[in-house]
C-alpha cells in the first residue's frame, strides 16, 4: 500500500501524541550554556549585589521575533518596575491566570491551565522558592521535560511591555507574574516567542509532565468516551480540545455559538448534573484568551442553569462571568468539537481500570541525507537505509495471548531551527516480522515482506505514536521521514507491559580483510600484468619505484582505456592513500610487485562500483555505500556511513568513481592500522574502533 502524508494543515490545529515515562523525581538538569544551576547564579548575584540578566536569552528584539522587525516600542520592564507590591504567585495558582497576549500560542495557554489543576506535577514545573521579596535576585526557573530529560531553565524577570503593560502572556492580576515568566521560560527553551506560534496542545502537555498521550475523533470516538474522560481527569491526566479547520482561512474563526475554529482549549472538568430528574453529562472548557465562550446551552446565562439548585452549582463552580470557562452538554461537545486529547501520567490504557508497571526502551537517531534519511515505503531504493530497530516481545500481558506495545516516534529541536527555515518533518513508522539476523536488513527484505504494523499516517507533528496489540516475537521497527533526503534528529521510545529486548540494528564497526596472495614473479606474469609492468618501468626512475604523482599518471592512463568507468582523473590525495595502504617498506613510493598487489584490489573495487552504479551513469548512489563496503569485507555503522556520506557524496546524493576509491582505501587502510595496532582482539587500542575511524578519516 502507498503511503499518504497528512499535513497539520489539513487537520488543523491539534494531533495526539503518545510520549514519555510517567512524572518521577529525577534530578533536572541545567539548561544553561555554562552549566550552572539557578541556586548558583542567584547566589553569585546576591553576593554581588545586582540583579540577573540572562546571557542566553537577552532582553533584545531577536528574543522576541526572528523573522520580522518588533512591530511596536518594546520595553523591558522587571516587575517591580510594573507595579508596586509584585507578586510571583497571588494566593495560588490557577487556571484565571493565564491571559493570552499578543503571541499566537493558545496551544501553550491551553496546557498550562491544564497544568494548574495538577498540584504535584504544577509544583514541579513551577519550583515555588522564588519570589520579589526574599532573596530576590531578578532570576527565576521552571522545569521542561525534553526528549526523556528534565531541564532547569532560568530567565532574567524582564518582560516585554507597550505603555507598561504586559504584551505577552498575563495574569488577570495585575501583580502576579508566575505565568508571564513560565511563557518566557519556554520560549528561551524554544529559540525565541515567535517560535511558539502554532502547535499542539499535547506537545506543552507532554513538556509538563513526560506523560504518554492518546487522541480521539469524537466523530467516530468509542461509545464510552465520557468515561474515559472522566477516568483520565481522576487519574491525574491533562487533556485539551480542538475545532478542526478545512483552510488556514478559518483559522480563530468564531462561530454562532461563540466557538473559535482553529483553536485549542483546555478541558477542566468531566461530571454530571441533575436536571429535571435526570442525570446529564457534562464537560468543562477553557478558552485560554479568558474571554469569548459557548453560548448555547448550559451556558454561563442559559435557563437550564435554574433547575440546578444551588450546591449542585456550587460544586461544579459554575459562575456566569465571562472568564473564558463554560459547560457544555456531553452531546453537544462532542457535536462542536473534532478532537480530544488527553495526556496520562503513564501509558495504561484508559478503556480499562487496570494499572500496569510499564517499561520503556529509548533510542536516539538521524535521518543524514545520502546515507540514512531513506524516506517511506514508496521509496523502495532507499527505504531500507533508514535506522532500524529490532524489538523483541517475550512475554504476552498477563491473562492476555498478545503484548501491549506503545511506540512514540518524535522529531526533536524543531521549533528552534525555525529561524534556520526549517520546520517539522512529515513523519512515521513501520513494524516488520523480524529475522534472526542481527544485521540491518538490506532492500530485498522490505521488497517481499509486508508491515506486520505501522502509524495511521505520516503527518508533519512533533510526536506521532501508536499503541499496538502484537503476538509475542521478533519485530524491526523503521522509523522514516516520508520524502527521503530530509534531515532531522529523532527520539523513539518503546514501552511495553513486560519487559522487551530492543536493540539498535546495523552497529557493528568491523572487517573481514584477508592478507592478499603474494604477487606473482615475473615469469608467471599474464599479458595484462607484463603490460603494466613496461607501463610501470617507463614512468619508475633508477629505483624501479613510483610517487604519487607517477602513480596518479599511471592509473589515469589505465583507467581512461576502460570505457566502463567514467572519471576525470585520480586526484593526488587519493594515489597518497594508495601509497600509505600498498607501501609495505615505507619508502613512500611503489614498486612493481606491491603496484600487483594493489592492481588486484583495484579490479575488485572496479567490479563492485559497477555493480553498484545501476544506471550507468558513472556514479553510485551513497545510499548503496553500505551495500559496496558490506561486499568489500568492511562493516560500517550509522554514524560513521552518516560521516562518509557527508564527506564524499556531492548534491544529488551521488559518488563519483575517484571518490569512492579514496573512501575505500582509506578505510582499508585505516582498519588495518588498526588490527595491527589491537594486539588484544578487543577491539580497543586506547580509543575504540568508531573514534579511530572518525579521527582517521578527517570527517
Amino acid at each position: 500500500m502507498e503511503e499518504k502524508p497528512v499535513s497539520v494543515r489539513d487537520k488543523m490545529p491539534l494531533q495526539s501524541l503518545l510520549s514519555s515515562r510517567s512524572f518521577d523525581p529525577i534530578q533536572a538538569e541545567s539548561a544553561q550554556s555554562d552549566r550552572k544551576t539557578f541556586e548558583q547564579l542567584r547566589q553569585e548575584c546576591l553576593d554581588k549585589g545586582v540583579l540577573f540578566e540572562d546571557p542566553d536569552f537577552p532582553a533584545c528584539d531577536s528574543s522576541l521575533y526572528y523573522s520580522q522587525s518588533v512591530p511596536v516600542q518594546i520595553q523591558w520592564k522587571r516587575p517591580p518596575e510594573i507595579c508596586k507590591d509584585p507578586k510571583f504567585i497571588v494566593g495560588d495558582a490557577d487556571r484565571t491566570d493565564i491571559c493570552q497576549g499578543q503571541l499566537g500560542d493558545c496551544w501553550l495557554l491551553a496546557a498550562i491551565a491544564s497544568l494548574t489543576l495538577k498540584k504535584d506535577i504544577m509544583a514541579r514545573v513551577v519550583p515555588r522558592n522564588q519570589d520579589f521579596d526574599y532573596k530576590y535576585a531578578g532570576i527565576f526557573h521552571f522545569q521542561f521535560w525534553q526528549h526523556n530529560k528534565w531541564l532547569d531553565v532560568v530567565v532574567d524577570d524582564r518582560l516585554p511591555t507597550v505603555r507598561n503593560n504586559l504584551i505577552m502572556l498575563h495574569s488577570a492580576s495585575n501583580n502576579e507574574f508566575w505565568s508571564a515568566l513560565m511563557e518566557k521560560a519556554y520560549a528561551k527553551l524554544n529559540g525565541s516567542y515567535e517560535a511558539l506560534k502554532g502547535g499542539s496542545t499535547m506537545e506543552a502537555m507532554e513538556d509538563f509532565t513526560g506523560g504518554v498521550g492518546e487522541t480521539y475523533e469524537t466523530k467516530s470516538a468509542p461509545e464510552n468516551l465520557f468515561l474515559i474522560m472522566k477516568k483520565a481527569l481522576d487519574r491525574g491526566s491533562m487533556m485539551g480540545c480542538s475545532i478542526d479547520i478545512t483552510s488556514s482561512a478559518e483559522s480563530e474563526a468564531k462561530t454562532s455559538t461563540g466557538l473559535v475554529k482553529g483553536h485549542a482549549y483546555s478541558i477542566t472538568g468531566v461530571d454530571e448534573v441533575s436536571f429535571r430528574g435526570q442525570k446529564v453529562k457534562m464537560v468543562r472548557i477553557r478558552n485560554p484568551w479568558g474571554q469569548v465562550e459557548w453560548n448555547g446551552p448550559w451556558s454561563d446565562n442559559s435557563r437550564e442553569w435554574n433547575y440546578v439548585d444551588s450546591a449542585e452549582k456550587s460544586r461544579l463552580q459554575q459562575n456566569s462571568s465571562d472568564d473564558g470557562e463554560f459547560w457544555m452538554e456531553f452531546e453537544d461537545f462532542k457535536k462542536n468539537y473534532d478532537k480530544v486529547e488527553i495526556c496520562n501520567m503513564t501509558p495504561d490504557a484508559l478503556s480499562d481500570d487496570t494499572m500496569y508497571k510499564w517499561t520503556i526502551n529509548t533510542f536516539e537517531g538521524n535521518w543524514i541525507r545520502g546515507s540514512t534519511a531513506g524516506g517511506c515505503r514508496n521509496y523502495i531504493d532507499t527505504f531500507w537505509t533508514n535506522p532500524q530497530f529490532k524489538l523483541e516481545l517475550k512475554d504476552a500481558d498477563d491473562n492476555h495471548h498478545l503484548c501491549s506495545v506503545v511506540i512514540a516516534l518524535m522529531q526533536k529541536n524543531r521549533r528552534k531551527l525555525r529561524k534556520e527555515g526549517l520546520d517539522l518533518e512529515t513523519i512515521g513508522f513501520a513494524m516488520y516480522q523480524a529475522p534472526d539476523d542481527d544485521d540491518h536488513m538490506g532492500k530485498d527484505f522490505f521488497r517481499y515482506n509486508a508491515s506486520k504494523a505501522r502509524s495511521r499516517t505520516y503527518i508533519n507533528m512533533r510526536e506521532v505514536a501508536e499503541r499496538f496489540s502484537l503476538p509475542p516475537g521478533k519485530y524491526l521497527l523503521v522509523p522514516t521521514t516520508f520524502q527521503p533526503h530530509q534531515e532531522a534528529d529523532f527520539l523513539i521510545r518503546i514501552f511495553s507491559e513486560k519487559k522487551a529486548g530492543a536493540v539498535e540494528m546495523g552497529t557493528t564497526v568491523d572487517a573481514d580483510l584477508p592478507d592478499p596472495p603474494m604477487p606473482s614473479p615475473p615469469e608467471e606474469e599474464t599479458s595484462e600484468e607484463k603490460s603494466l609492468r613496461r607501463l610501470f618501468e617507463q614512468l619508475a626512475g633508477s629505483d624501479n619505484a613510483i610517487s604519487v604523482r607517477e602513480l596518479q599518471q599511471m592509473l589515469n592512463g589505465v583507467l581512461s582505456r576502460r570505457k566502463e568507468i567514467k572519471f576525470d582523473g585520480l586526484s593526488l590525495s587519493t594515489c597518497h592513500s594508495i601509497i600509505n595502504l600498498m607501501d609495505v617498506d615505507n619508502t613512500g613510493k611503489l614498486e612493481f610487485q606491491e603496484f600487483k598487489v594493489f592492481w588486484e584490489k583495484m579490479k575488485k573495487w572496479i567490479m563492485l562500483f559497477l555493480a553498484f552504479d545501476t544506471d550507468r551513469s558513472g556514479k553510485m548512489s551513497s545510499y548503496e555505500l553500505r551495500n559496496a563496503l558490506k561486499a568489500a569485507g568492511m562493516q560500517l555503522n550509522n554514524r560513521l556511513l552518516q560521516l562518509v556520506g557527508l564527506r564524499f557524496a556531492d548534491d544529488d546524493y551521488e559518488i563519483d568513481f575517484d571518490d569512492y576509491l579514496t573512501c575505500i582505501v582509506r578505510l582499508e587502510n585505516m582498519f588495518r592500522v588498526f588490527q595491527a595496532l589491537d594486539t588484544s582482539n578487543k577491539g580497543k587500542v586506547n580509543m575504540n574502533i568508531m573514534q579511530f575511524l572518525m579521527l582517521s578519516m578527517n570527517v
